[in-house]
């Protein structure tokens, strides 16, 4: 059971400022949707909170705890697009890479990993015979094998067609009901964000962070006032 909180993140490319002034808190037991459009800092953002960057303002928590040395709580999904899937693995070949990085090795082995996300019986395959949908399965058993409590899941239904999406989508809320953190980067609005229980906007900072409802309510008054004012 493990909480994240980032106060007043901070990031830039060279001259170019990626987040600004970022703050959040991510319980255990929630799913969370981070959305916003192309260039928002959402992917840039996830590196931060998994330690691969380190902000250039702004601190990271695990509970009452700085990051730090506590990292391999977090586990980062990367996007599909990020892997070679023509190279000539096997799907638990895949999956027990990602227990490198785990600092425990006990319970949840690479046979359990697939199985939470029901791949068993597609052990043996290569990563190239696989679906889409398959595919981001095999990513996500890769990332559940690390034993974390944190879940930053990049972009997972990028590409994904809607019941693929939808089955994604239920594995991520299982996670969360067995009590862990899970954060999903998303390019979805709309009645797609019922599905979480909180929603991050974000567009280099903050634009609105609650429930789905709130969230929908503040952007709808953003937006309202924008067009008042252009009018």
């Amino acid at each position: 059971m493990t909480n994240l909180i980032a106060r007043g993140l901070s990031f830039s490319y060279g001259k170019e400022l990626a987040l600004n002034d970022v703050s959040l808190e991510l319980k255990s037991g929630t799913l969370t949707a981070l959305v916003g459009p192309n260039g928002a800092g959402k992917s840039t953002l996830l590196r931060l909170l998994q330690g691969q960057s380190l902000p250039e303002q702004g601190d990271i928590f695990l509970d009452q705890n700085p990051l730090g040395t506590h990292r391999h709580q977090v586990a980062l999904m990367p996007q599909r697009s990020s892997i070679n899937w023509n190279f000539p693995i096997t799907v638990e070949a895949l999956v027990s890479l990602g227990q490198v990085k785990s600092a425990k090795r006990s319970c949840c082995d690479t046979e359990a990993s697939l199985q939470r996300v029901g791949l068993s019986a597609l052990a043996k395959k290569r990563l190239d015979s696989l679906s889409g949908g398959q595919q981001q399965r095999a990513l996500l058993a890769k990332t559940l094998s690390q034993k974390a409590s944190v879940f930053l899941l990049d972009e997972p239904c990028a590409a994904l067609d809607p019941p693929s999406r939808a089955q994604f989508l239920r594995l991520a809320r299982q996670l969360a009901q067995a009590g862990l953190t899970v954060l999903v980067s998303s390019h979805d609005w709309g009645k797609a964000l019922n599905a979480y229980d909180k929603v991050i906007t974000l567009d280099k900072t903050v634009l609105a962070f609650g429930t789905p409802e709130d969230v929908q309510s503040k952007l709808q008054l953003i937006n309202s006032m924008g067009n008042h004012c252009c009018g």
